[in-house]
C-alpha cells in the first residue's frame, strides 16, 4: 500500500501541471496588441520562449531554432512567440536583434515583465510549450547546445498522443 502512495506521488510530481495561459496584454514588435490567453496556432502545439537581447544562453537558443525552424513547421506545423523580457529602455534593440539573426518567429514584447511573473519564470531562458488548446503542457529552462532537439521531440510526442 505505501508503495502504491509513493508512485502517485512520485507521478504526481512528475507529470507537469495543466494549465491555460494568463491574460496579459502585450505588444509586438510592430506595435500590435496581443492577448497572451488567445495566444494559438490553428489547433497546433506552440512554443513560447522568453529571451532578453542581453542573454547570450537565451540568444544561441533562438539562433539553434532558428536554424531547423522551417523543418519544424513543416513536420509539426509548430509555431514559435519569442518574448522579449527587456525593460523599456532597451525595448528598441530588440527588433533589431530580431532583424539582424533572421528570426521568423512572431516576437512580443514584456517589458514590465507581467507575462513572465504571471507564469512564475524566474530565470531565462526560459520555454514553454502549449498544446493544441492552448494549455501549457511542458516547462524547461535554460540552454544548452543541442537543448532545442528535447523541444520538437515533446513536440512531437504532443502531437502523436492527439492524433491516436
Amino acid at each position: 500500500m505505501l508503495s502504491l502512495l509513493f508512485v502517485a506521488v512520485f507521478w504526481g510530481w512528475a507529470v507537469p501541471a495543466i494549465a491555460q495561459l494568463s491574460a496579459i496584454t502585450l505588444k509586438t514588435i510592430d506595435g500590435q496588441t496581443v492577448r497572451t490567453d488567445t495566444l494559438s496556432n490553428g489547433g497546433r502545439p506552440f512554443i513560447i520562449d522568453f529571451f532578453a537581447t542581453w542573454c547570450k544562453p537565451c540568444n544561441r537558443e533562438l539562433d539553434a531554432i532558428s536554424e531547423v525552424y522551417e523543418e519544424w513547421q513543416e513536420e509539426t506545423g509548430v509555431k514559435i512567440f519569442a518574448v522579449s523580457i527587456d525593460q523599456a529602455q532597451n525595448i528598441n534593440k530588440v527588433k533589431p536583434l530580431v532583424d539582424n539573426s533572421g528570426w521568423e518567429y512572431d516576437v512580443l514584447l514584456d517589458p514590465n515583465s507581467e507575462f513572465r511573473q504571471a507564469l512564475g519564470i524566474q530565470m531565462i531562458p526560459y520555454v514553454i510549450i502549449c498544446d493544441g488548446k492552448g494549455r501549457m503542457v511542458y516547462r524547461h529552462q535554460g540552454y544548452t547546445d543541442g537543448g532545442e532537439m528535447e523541444l520538437i521531440e515533446e513536440v512531437r510526442k504532443m502531437i502523436e498522443k492527439s492524433e491516436r
